[in-house]
């Protein structure tokens, strides 16, 4: 069967080059005779893979010696804990909540302290970004916290928000290495891997080295961010594969593809592409406003319940999969992550225009 133009938001789509590589790999790893499957993570040749990952994901992004690169497990939904257990040093802490991960994330930390949400666009089902400026952040609250792109609602910061001197704190599981970031302008990002970066099951944190070390009493050992800092991601059995390959990933987006600026690109021209149809279609239209989209996430409608669902499952035939929209927001959304190629933008444009020709 010949391959489908998978649109899901996570897990996606990975670079065919890098699935043909690790299948080639799959049974004998660089002359080792066994799988990365099967490694010890503390074998010498494993720890070429994983300093090998941190040394291209450092090079990707800039990321200065006074940071700290974690390979964790968890997701991102386990750092909606770490986050104030690490960093909401004297109980307080503000949250920007755009969407249902960003308010999860503060929910969470409303477990551990005065979590304060300070500004939202729930007021118009998430479908913007609210300007942040410092007079609306509590400036001795611990940090900030900002979901940076909105997987659901296909929202993302086109401007970083300004919260005056308070550490800013940024979930970029949806759009980690589809742009350059200025990762001095945060004190702690983490991301997810199974939208840009890799398989389900990892999740990559980078903090800024004098964040860590003060955790709230009582936190357990595995959610301790300096415990794996100062373990090299090795405390326990690490999610040995999945890091392997997250490196082939962060290898095909620096060798492959020219960087992140090129990536950067290229997902501009894939959601321009797509943005532009929708904004001349007489049946389709996208929910957000334009200075607030998401490259990585493009929701839409017809405007029809049924014709909503007729469309999903008429392509879902036609081989674009998993183009649903989120069970809490309905609709269809379009999840064009690095790995997507430009034609499979193309042809789902043109299978749209014949489906609002025939219907």
């Amino acid at each position: 069967m010949a391959r489908v133009y998978n649109f899901s938001a996570g897990p996606s789509m990975m670079p065919e080059s890098v699935l043909k590589k690790a299948a080639a790999e799959m049974l004998d790893y660089a002359g080792s005779g066994q799988s990365v499957m099967e490694m010890s993570h503390r074998s010498k040749i494993y720890g070429t893979i994983i300093e090998g990952c941190e040394a291209v994901l450092r090079e990707l992004l800039g990321v200065p010696d006074n940071y700290k690169v974690m390979f964790l497990q968890g997701g991102a939904s386990t750092q909606f804990a770490m986050v104030p257990l690490n960093f909401m040093k004297t109980g307080k802490a503000d949250y920007i909540v755009t969407g249902q991960w960003a308010k999860k994330a503060y929910q969470e930390a409303g477990k551990y302290g005065d979590a304060k949400a300070a500004a939202s666009s729930a007021d118009k089902t998430f479908t913007y970004i609210p300007k942040v400026t410092p007079d609306i952040i509590r400036q001795d609250a611990d940090y900030v916290h900002v979901c940076y792109n909105n997987t659901i609602y296909g929202t993302h910061y086109n401007t970083l928000p300004d919260v005056g001197n308070v550490p800013l704190i940024a979930d970029m599981s949806s759009c980690i290495m589809s742009e350059a970031v200025d990762v001095t302008k945060f004190a702690a990002i983490y991301a997810g891997a199974q939208k840009n970066i890799g398989p389900a099951g990892l999740v990559v944190a980078i903090v800024r080295e004098d964040m860590l070390g003060e955790v709230r009493e009582g936190t357990p050992t595995m959610l301790d961010y300096r415990i794996h800092a100062d373990n090299g991601s090795m405390y326990n059995t690490p999610p040995a594969y999945s890091i392997y390959i997250c490196k082939l990933i962060l290898e095909w987006i620096r060798d492959e593809i020219g960087g992140l600026d090129k990536m950067n690109e290229l997902n501009k021209y894939k959601s321009g592409m797509f943005y532009d149809y929708l904004d001349n279609s007489n049946m389709f239209s996208g929910t957000v406003v334009k200075e607030d989209r998401s490259l990585m996430n493009i929701p839409f409608v017809t405007g029809n319940e049924e014709l909503d669902k007729k469309f999903v499952k008429a392509a879902e035939a036609a081989g674009f999969v998993n183009l649903k929209g989120h069970r809490t927001v309905g609709g269809m959304r379009a999840s064009i992550y690095n790995a997507m190629p430009v034609e499979g933008v193309e042809k789902l444009i043109d299978f749209m225009k014949d489906f609002e020709k025939n219907n």
